[in-house]
């Protein structure tokens, strides 16, 4: 089992930066790959980004390439979803997700456990 704890959310202005972060916490030896997606009011809960199991590939939705970029710590079991260039369509609810084995997915109903969410908010 996951416990995931999403940090770092808050308004900000168009072309400004925030850093999310995602603490893990696990109770068994499973190995698992770490995700981000968002969803905006009325909307479905979409891709944002992930990376491989052994941290050396990442994968981001185009929408936010070349403007974000997932990292993690493994000391601290910790994921971070640094963005940058904000744009008022990111304005979204953030949520960190946990997909048990080596590979990584796009789709949200592929995720095994998520956290609560942080409110990323961008004005124009």
């Amino acid at each position: 089992q996951v416990q995931l704890v999403e940090s770092g959310g808050g308004l900000v202005q168009a072309g400004g930066s925030l850093r999310l972060s995602c603490a893990a916490s696990r109770r068994d030896s499973s190995i698992y790959t770490m995700h981000w997606f968002r969803q905006a009011p009325g909307k479905e809960r979409e891709f944002v980004a992930t990376m491989n199991w052994s941290g050396d590939s990442t994968y981001y939705a185009d929408s936010v390439k070349g403007r974000f970029t997932i990292s993690r710590d493994n000391a601290k079991n910790t994921v971070y979803l640094q963005m940058n260039s904000l744009k008022p369509e990111d304005t979204a609810a953030y949520y960190c997700a946990a997909k048990r084995g080596l590979t990584i997915s796009t789709k949200a109903d592929g995720m095994n456990y998520w956290g609560k969410g942080t409110l990323v908010t961008v004005s124009s």
